[in-house]
């Protein structure tokens, strides 16, 4: 098993899609990115902390590899609008992906580089190196599964 981490605006949307996915074993959704120990929801949308809302995913890259998942990170979101996702707006929205080994950071410029092609404006998308990774509140986890709901896409 591997594990990749996106922040690809507000967690729920972006865990059910990976979900969803083939090979993927299991999801978290919390908070990553930042300076602040173990913060609440509360802690992060206040913007003091640096975190983004991330999606840590545990894969089977037997069953799909890394640059699957990515394609998936790309489909989710909209990389090109900074600290925002329709709605949502602040650092915790950022795109941004965490990588958690050379490879994976390889794979991540490049596919940032392959995916700049489908859009006009610029990617803003940040790649760095996964930190801390803090789980976020158990009525986050499967949000929009507990709910009935298979998205919460914005258009």
């Amino acid at each position: 098993m591997e594990k990749a981490t996106f922040g690809a605006g507000c967690f729920w949307g972006v865990e059910a899609a990976f979900r969803r996915t083939t090979g993927v074993k299991s999801t978290a959704v919390g908070y990553s990115g930042g300076h602040y120990d173990n913060p609440t929801y509360k802690d992060v949308c206040s913007g003091k902390t640096g975190h983004a809302e991330v999606v840590q995913v545990e894969f089977d890259p037997s069953l799909v590899s890394y640059d699957d998942l990515l394609k998936v990170f790309w489909e989710e979101h909209d990389p090109t609008t900074l600290n925002r996702q329709g709605p949502d707006v602040g650092a915790q929205y950022r795109s941004a992906i965490f990588f958690h080994s050379p490879q994976q950071e390889a794979a991540a410029n490049a596919s940032k580089e392959f995916a700049q092609k489908r859009f006009k404006n610029k990617i803003v998308t940040e790649i760095a190196p996964v930190s801390e990774f803090w789980r976020a509140e158990e009525y986050h986890q499967q949000y929009l599964e507990k709910r009935g709901l298979a998205h919460c896409n914005i258009p």
